[in-house]
């Protein structure tokens, strides 16, 4: 929700070097967080990097980022 993760892709490669297609999917999580401004909890989707960025920057200013990228909390 945060940070826009998506599966990044390449290449299995055996012993014999043959490739063949494979993603790489992001670390996604669900935590819990407390909103104070409206007094509730709000569940968010969210990679470790966006885990850390809202240790970062809070959860108000993430809950606005998220609202700002027209995703409903």
């Amino acid at each position: 929700m945060l940070s826009g993760a998506k599966p990044g892709f390449g290449n299995n490669i055996s012993h014999s070097h043959r490739r063949t297609s494979r993603r790489f999917n992001p670390n996604i999580q669900s935590k819990r967080y407390w909103l104070p401004s409206e007094g509730r909890h709000v569940r968010l989707r969210l990679s470790t990097k966006g885990i850390r960025t809202v240790d970062t920057i809070g959860v108000e200013a993430a809950v606005a980022r998220i609202r700002a990228r027209g995703v409903k909390v």
